[in-house]
């Protein structure tokens, strides 16, 4: 059924359209046209923010703890996640409009449209409309010839989602090493994949000059492949071929972890001081009370302060540098990611592998891509910031999902495998750590894939 409002309240909307993610909905019935002066001026948008806040607070203390919610025939036990309070409405007299994220326990979000009708401190909801599932929406917006707005069903949305494979993936995927000019003995250490609940890893070789040797690093568990070379090496290749089988990831248990290692501080991901006034002036000004309201704020704000880019020291994951400068690539939106909500007492952690081209099906990959996790409502719950700023209709699927398309390389931060490179512990393992006479050395890597069946 078309939804219409008044030319007034459309023309909110029009801006909503090219600039966010979320529309409010519209009721079913046809609506007159409502003059702008005859919107209540006692009724503020803060009022109409604690108004659904309290609606849904209700719901939740009446369902133990979460939203119940049918959506079509499907019962919903959902979390919240955030009140979109940009798009906070007064439509009419004692009429208003909210936009919620609510989330699943595996990590799909619902974004949900409210009506409420009433007064200051005593709003009801009238209706309710699931707008967006993961950031695809179920309608947009037409104008039609009487310059009214109306929602129409979005056929294919699936395709804004620019990068995501969202069932499965498998793909052939080659880390190739080219060693340069060697006048002495030299060491590498290079991150070697595994089998997960969400990657299916197979070696299919390992071409090198020399006989490797398989470390594990204790602290997280990477699997680490170390060779010493000599000058009789240089200009040789080391080559690692995998067959991967990947799903697309969401919202998981971990049966056995201590959450206090992913409080503490590492090198380039302090926790504290002015992290912790940062977190808690963020999570305060959005009202957020549970860890995943938490993560969610901090999530936002980094979104919406920070810019990509590949300029001064970025690429080194210095949380510190991202506060100052607002800027880096993934590594430091994740690592700024992290120290806040570490400092929030969010557990948190670091991932690092390479992410595989959706729109081709074989080729080169452009370098290493990382991501996090963060731990809330007794899951991990991955998430992926750089590419949420990148591509504004991802950044719903991006909190709580990493696509199909993706390998892993290693976990991690002050990787200590013994032996230990001579530059001390590894900052984070996605290209190899070279070391020329036990002296830092650039080696050139490049990664590529084949996909084995057609996806796109």
């Amino acid at each position: 059924m078309k939804k219409s409002l008044s030319l007034y309240i459309y023309t909110c909307i029009l801006f909503l359209i090219f600039f966010s993610s979320c529309q409010s909905s519209i009721k079913k019935e046809k609506r007159s046209q409502i003059d702008s002066s005859s919107v209540s001026k006692r009724v503020t948008i803060q009022d109409v923010e604690q108004g659904i806040r309290a609606n849904i607070n209700a719901q939740i203390k009446a369902g133990d703890g979460y939203f119940t919610f049918w959506n079509d025939s499907i019962e919903l036990s959902l979390k919240l996640v955030r009140v979109h309070t940009e798009y906070l409405s007064v439509l009419g007299s004692n009429e208003f409009f909210a936009c919620v994220d609510l989330a699943t326990e595996n990590g799909d979000v619902y974004d949900v449209d409210f009506f409420l009708e009433g007064t200051i401190g005593n709003m009801k909801v009238t209706q309710t409309d699931v707008h967006k599932l993961n950031g695809k929406p179920y309608y947009a917006w037409e104008q039609g010839d009487d310059n009214i707005w109306h929602t129409i069903p979005v056929e294919n949305a699936g395709s804004e989602l620019l990068g995501v494979i969202e069932s499965a993936d498998r793909f052939t995927f080659t880390y190739e090493v080219q060693l340069p000019e060697l006048n002495e003995s030299a060491e590498i250490w290079l991150p070697l994949a595994q089998s997960d609940s969400f990657q299916r890893v197979e070696i299919l070789s390992i071409d090198a000059p020399v006989e490797h040797k398989l470390l594990t690093e204790g602290e997280n568990k990477n699997s680490i492949l170390y060779l010493k070379l000599m000058p009789k090496h240089a200009h040789d290749k080391i080559l690692i071929q995998y067959q991967v089988q990947r799903i697309e990831k969401s919202a998981y248990t971990e049966e056995t972890f201590n959450p206090k290692k992913y409080l503490k501080a590492t090198s380039l991901n302090p926790v504290g001081d002015r992290f912790e006034v940062i977190s808690s002036t963020i999570i305060e000004s959005k009202q957020a009370y549970t860890p995943l309201m938490k993560a969610r704020a901090l999530y936002d704000y980094i979104i919406d302060n920070m810019r990509y880019a590949k300029e001064g020291i970025y690429g080194t994951g210095d949380a510190n540098y991202a506060c100052d400068s607002k800027s880096g690539n993934c590594t430091e939106f994740h690592s700024f990611f992290i120290s806040l909500a570490r400092s929030a007492g969010i557990p948190s952690r670091f991932a690092v592998g390479a992410s595989i081209p959706s729109e081709r099906n074989e080729g080169g990959i452009d370098g290493y891509h990382c991501w996090a996790e963060f731990y809330a409502e007794g899951k991990w719950w991955p998430i992926d910031i750089s590419e949420a700023n990148k591509y504004t209709p991802l950044a719903t699927y991006y909190f709580g999902h990493h696509p199909a398309n993706r390998i892993e390389f290693s976990r991690g931060r002050d990787l200590r495998p013994v032996p230990l490179p001579q530059s001390g512990p590894i900052n984070f393992l996605a290209y190899p750590i070279f070391e020329i006479g036990g002296k830092l050395a650039y080696v050139e890597t490049t990664f590529s894939f084949k996909r084995e069946t057609s996806i796109v």
